[in-house]
């Protein structure tokens, strides 16, 4: 018995380092303490200063998107932008009479 609670013990402080493989932390908080909401997954063109982290696409009702962390249809404004069309894997805005594409990126398993 002895032997099994010191084996159990010397097993116990081993380190144990994730390696994420260039995708996000799961055991990093997206809470900071404060209250505040982290997004650290999302795709953002600085430019524009629009991301898209969804679509709900919908070919026969309405259709929506999260955009800078807002859930958008078309006619809604995100960040001075009206959202124009949402299809399948982008989304066009309008600002300006200046239409711009943000297309959905796609991760990998």
């Amino acid at each position: 018995m002895f032997l099994f609670i010191f084996a159990a013990f010397s097993f116990a402080e081993e380190q144990f380092t994730y390696n994420a493989k260039g995708k996000r932390d799961p055991f990093v908080s997206l809470v900071t303490p404060d209250g505040r909401f982290l997004n650290l997954d999302k795709e953002e063109d600085i430019s524009k200063g629009l991301s898209l982290e969804g679509i709900m696409y919908d070919k026969h009702g309405v259709s929506y998107a999260v955009a800078n962390s807002k859930v958008v249809k078309v006619g809604d404004e995100v960040s001075g932008y009206q959202v124009l069309r949402i299809e399948k894997d982008k989304v066009v805005f309008i600002k300006d009479g200046q239409p711009t594409v943000v297309e959905l990126k796609k991760e990998g398993f």
